[in-house]
């Protein structure tokens, strides 16, 4: 594309202005601030984790924490992105797009928990906007509740 030329929306894009594309691109799916600090709070309890991985090989889809051994699948879900009931506010601009977009990652989110209770995963969401504290707490209670019972007992 020419330096000099502007960019141009495609007819029925997302991408209603060159500014509005900047700012969408610009938006992590991964290692953003809720999640980065959470996971610092989760390894300083001394767990450990895979970050941004498949908890399933056939599944496409990834979880923002897993811990394999104990089979929990933690996902921390952007209030927009994901339909918070509290915080989620339609947009003004292309409406129907963004408004069918965050439907869809809802539907995918009900789909991916259910796949994962159905392999025997245990599925821990929580929101961004949630105390990152409280979140760290609940996974690292509920992790190493599940460790106890995978790991063998000693006789």
């Amino acid at each position: 594309m020419s330096e000099d030329l502007p960019w141009v929306a495609p007819e029925g894009s997302w991408a209603s202005s060159a500014a509005r594309r900047r700012n969408m691109q610009a938006i992590r799916s991964r290692d953003t601030k809720p999640e980065k600090l959470i996971r610092q709070l989760v390894h300083a309890q001394g767990l450990r984790y895979r970050v941004a991985a498949r908890p399933l090989p056939g599944l496409r889809r990834t979880a923002d924490l897993v811990f394999r051994p104990a089979k929990v699948a933690v996902f921390i879900d952007g209030c927009y992105w994901h339909g918070c009931p509290e915080h989620y506010v339609p947009p003004k601009t292309n409406s129907g797009y963004w408004s069918d977009k965050v439907l869809r990652n809802v539907t995918r989110d009900r789909d991916t928990d259910q796949q994962l209770e159905k392999a025997g995963w245990l599925v821990l969401r929580f929101w961004e906007h949630e105390p990152s504290d409280a979140c760290a707490d609940k996974i690292t209670t509920v992790v190493s509740r599940r460790r106890r019972r995978v790991e063998p007992r000693p006789d």
